[in-house]
């Protein structure tokens, strides 16, 4: 009898197909932990955010609305992005007067998710754009990318750890 080495072709598929099966398992839970630490890195650039509002607010007694494309000289060394650069960041910051408020009174500062300025392919559709004002008020406002949906006790409390 003949001594053969190797797999059969028969083998081979047994094995490609198991594989199969267990990446297709184990990809949407690996996706979910990718949307949950990019999350994360949004939440983290909006205290780093507030922070330097807060600095400013004690040297001029008012808050500084920022955008990407921010005209303003005293916005222009706000940090509009989440991450390291702009084109590696999940998220687009911008800074607004709070509803119903001035910019004496209180700013609200906001990270959408996958704008064109950053990361475009990122979506968080769970959470959507995050929030952080200045009376510590969190919130999300789940959604498209870049677009306001509905803010919500139950999206915040889900969006924030």
């Amino acid at each position: 009898m003949k001594n053969i080495n190797g797999f059969t072709l028969i083998e081979m598929l047994i094995v490609l197909a198991v594989l199969a099966i267990v990446a297709g398992l184990g990809y949407p839970s690996y996706a979910g932990h990718v949307v949950r630490a990019k999350r994360i890195e949004g939440q983290l650039a909006l205290v780093e955010a507030m922070q330097r509002q807060e600095r400013y607010f004690a040297l001029h007694n008012t808050y500084v609305a920022f955008a990407a494309d921010e005209a303003d000289p005293a916005a222009q060394d706000a940090v509009w992005w989440s991450g390291a650069r702009p084109a590696a960041s999940a998220y687009e910051l911008d800074g607004h007067a709070c509803p119903g408020s001035t910019l004496a009174e209180c700013v609200e500062i906001r990270a959408r998710p996958g704008t064109d300025r950053v990361d475009g392919h990122f979506r968080d559709p769970a959470c959507g754009a995050l929030t952080l004002d200045s009376a510590g008020r969190q919130g999300a406002r789940a959604g498209q990318a870049g677009q306001d949906g509905q803010a919500g006790a139950p999206v915040a409390a889900r969006c924030w750890p």
